[in-house]
């Protein structure tokens, strides 16, 4: 099976897509997948994962890099790039088992032809390290000039963000040295070409030079570029160390480095590759999609998370949103436990951000941001929206009313400790956090004496064409989850833990709020699916509104980027939704309810369901397999798995660009081809495995990482197999549909049948 995505043409329209398709990186920085000769015209940008600024008043968001991969060709005297020659033949590659970024073009020049070739990746075994080989040949003589070094016009969306740009050349090493505006933090690239034949510098300016030399018809010309990029978050003196590395990498050599590279790329593949057997379209979509989770995911540091956009560049301004709880985290969890862990130590070290904006709001405890960097204060604005057609802001509900943020970060620790068996994340602030976003929930609820019950009101749910509605049934669950964490943490602390617990009591006059936690439960309301119907009201008085199909809603649009949602959108007043809302609850609670009200709900609200947002598919296909429906929900795996495939996104939203990749759908891919159709559940104790097979599918096989222990799974159409490593600490319970639990100890293999599972 392919490992390659490739385009044999070049495209002008493509630019911006292929940036996104084509990306490398490592955790630490993401490159855009542009040509050697693109600038910032093309969106050309190294993204720093975790360094933020803002400029002017204008949107906070990550810092771009100077690029010190940029490269232009001349060929006596005429620029060759694809811009500004029809080339004779272009490809453009990514290697996904090695993440290598490869292009080749071939230009017609005096007298013969001139094929350029280009290969370059973001170290994952060095993190601050880049590096590229060159190559051309041409069949004519030529005479070649070459502008090479570091670009330092950068690419910004509301910028800029570098200043007091510093050029210099010591000893063959060229170093570019910039401050951010807001908070002085230098960031620093290095760069070195190191040439396999003569060539003559004719100029030089700053970090940019000129190289010439004469080519000879038949001859390979190869030159290597080494790169290396260092902030002031990583050490005081960046600029030393990016130009420290650089000598390294030179000397180590180009194929040192890949070599090195290539292995850690490989242990990667190792815990994480998903094989699909007998649909090979599936399989290369799935594949990709974890390919650009692991591109983003960080594996050196705890004080980042993964913004909705990856490292794709500065959109969504880099902000980190409930995607990566509960989109991305469970792949890491399966796969990386580590770096789980990372995600929800970032939530951990953000908390303080989220108790201002509790406070700001009048409410007690954690209320956390929905667009996070990297204080934890909220990135988002009030009004997120432009009008298109008066252009002005629009009042917009997210950063305000989409509460149940608190409760996604508390899932996602309740989650992580469940599946790990890692109780010490609660003592190293996780407990904390848990407490502060249920004390925040019981200051935002509201006592229905009426009704005798708590309920939350005033909220926006998954779902934001509608905003401000009472008793979301997603946000309802997910609080309520929220105070039996509570409840449950507390428990766990002073059994594990007591010092701990002892030391958290204090900090909060009266203890944590848990017999505050334990009244509003016993009397809190979750909508609950109707006798008659089995459905679930997505929130109080969803079911009187216009019912008009999706088509109809559509024609009535004036324009194709007209948003739906705010105060006047067109789905306000419908039954329309952006994604799921409901269904998601459904996923999330799924051993809460009966098949038929998944089934009931999942065929209500689809039809109804604009899917405008990358999250909403994946969930469609996740409760489809769950209700023994898997070719229901095949469609929506494969619209979830290559949308950064194929560029098939929502671009903008009013006139917001939104573009970039997509890691929740990323994740979301995963999720449907493993919770979902391979039927993988984890509940701390048991493995559970409900396989629902798509129609072309006829095995699913996977590593997968529980409790500390390695395992690799297998689920075919004649049996379920477990194979356990020899060094494995102890048994795995694993059990089936309709089968008894086994066990599955260390070094043994453990086959079950699939005579009563629905595999069609």
């Amino acid at each position: 099976m392919s490992r390659m995505v490739e385009d044999r043409e070049f495209s002008r329209e493509n630019i911006v897509t292929n940036g996104n398709k084509y990306m490398t990186g490592n955790g630490y920085m993401g490159c855009r997948g542009t040509l050697e000769e693109f600038g910032k015209e093309q969106l050309a940008a190294l993204t720093l994962a975790g360094v933020y600024d803002q400029a002017g008043g204008k949107w906070r968001e990550p810092v771009n890099a100077p690029n010190a991969l940029f490269t232009r060709l001349r060929c006596n005297g005429e620029r060759l790039g694809v811009l500004d020659t029809e080339p004779l033949s272009h490809r453009q590659e990514l290697d996904l088992s090695a993440a290598l970024h490869k292009r080749g073009t071939v230009y017609s020049i005096s007298g013969g032809e001139l094929a350029f070739t280009a290969e370059r990746f973001v170290s994952m075994d060095q993190l601050h390290v880049l590096a590229s080989r060159l190559c051309l040949v041409a069949t004519a003589d030529c005479r070649i000039e070459l502008e090479t070094g570091i670009d330092s016009e950068v690419w910004d969306i509301n910028g800029p963000h570098l200043y007091g740009l510093q050029e210099q050349r010591t000893e063959g090493v060229h170093l570019c040295t910039a401050v951010t505006g807001e908070l002085g933090l230098q960031v620093a690239v290095a760069e070195m070409t190191v040439y396999g034949f003569e060539a003559l510098e004719t100029a030089g300016e700053g970090a940019r030079r000129f190289i010439a030399f004469d080519v000879k018809a038949g001859e390979v010309y190869e030159w290597f570029k080494y790169a290396a990029v260092y902030t002031e978050l990583d050490c005081s003196d960046p600029d030393v160390l990016a130009m420290q590395n650089v000598r390294t990498a030179e000397a180590a050599g180009y194929g040192q480095l890949l070599a090195a590279h290539r292995e850690a790329w490989a242990e990667r593949w190792k815990r994480s590759d998903c094989l699909i057997e007998g649909d090979d379209a599936a399989q290369f979509a799935l594949r990709y999609s974890i390919y650009q989770l692991l591109i983003i995911a960080p594996t050196g540091s705890e004080k980042v998370s993964i913004p909705a956009r990856g490292l794709s560049g500065q959109v969504y301004k880099g902000a980190v949103f409930w995607d990566t709880e509960m989109f991305m985290l469970p792949f890491f969890l399966h796969s990386d436990p580590g770096t789980a862990r990372n995600l929800l130590m970032y939530r951990i070290h953000t908390l303080d951000g989220a108790r201002r904006k509790a406070a700001e709001y009048g409410y007690l405890g954690a209320f956390y941001a929905w667009e996070s960097q990297d204080t934890g204060d909220d990135a988002c604005t009030l009004f997120n929206v432009n009008d298109v057609f008066t252009g002005r802001p629009m009042r917009t509900y997210f950063r305000d009313k989409q509460v149940h943020i608190s409760a996604d970060v508390v899932h996602g620790i309740r989650q992580y400790v469940s599946f790990t068996g890692d109780d010490s994340l609660l003592a190293d602030g996780g407990a904390e956090v848990i407490w502060e976003c249920a004390r925040f929930f019981y200051s935002y609820a509201y006592y229905n004496p009426v009704k005798q019950r708590y309920e939350v009101l005033d909220v926006t749910g998954p779902d934001e064409y509608h905003e401000r509605v009472n008793n979301n049934a997603f946000t309802n669950a997910l609080v309520r989850r929220t105070l039996e964490v509570a409840l449950e943490c507390s428990e766990l602390l002073q059994a594990r833990f007591p010092e701990r617990y002892q030391q958290l009591a204090g900090q909060f006059a009266g203890g944590p709020f848990l017999k505050e936690f334990r009244e509003m439960l016993d009397s809190f309301y979750v909508p609950q699916p109707n006798p008659n119907t089995l459905l679930i009201e997505q929130f109080d008085r969803y079911f009187g509104l216009e019912d008009v199909p999706l088509a109809e809603l559509k024609a009535r649009q004036l324009h194709p980027n007209e948003y739906l949602g705010g105060g006047n959108g067109l789905a306000t007043t419908t039954t329309i939704l952006k994604q799921a809302d409901v269904v998601l609850m459904l996923n999330l609670f799924k051993s809460f309810f009966s098949s038929e009200v998944k089934q009931a709900n999942w065929q209500y609200y689809e039809p109804r369901t604009e899917h405008g947002s990358s999250l909403s598919p994946c969930i469609y296909a996740l409760v489809a397999a769950d209700i023994g429906s898997p070719d229901w929900g095949y469609p929506y795996f494969m619209r979830t798995a290559t949308v950064d495939l194929t560029g098939e996104s929502k671009q903008y939203v009013g006139d917001l660009y939104i573009g970039g990749t997509h890691p929740a759908a990323n994740g979301g891919a995963w999720m449907a081809a493993v919770l979902g159709f391979a039927g993988v559940q984890f509940d701390r104790e048991t493995l559970q495995v409900k396989p629902a097979l798509p129609e072309q599918w006829t095995a699913v096989e996977l590593p997968l990482s529980l409790r500390g222990d390695s395992f690799r799974l297998r689920v075919s159409r004649e049996e379920i197999t477990v194979s356990a490593a020899a060094g494995n600490r102890g048994a795995l319970k694993v059990c089936s549909s309709g089968s008894a639990e086994q066990l599955c100890r260390p070094g043994a293999v453990l086959t079950l049948g699939t005579a009563d599972i629905n595999l069609k």
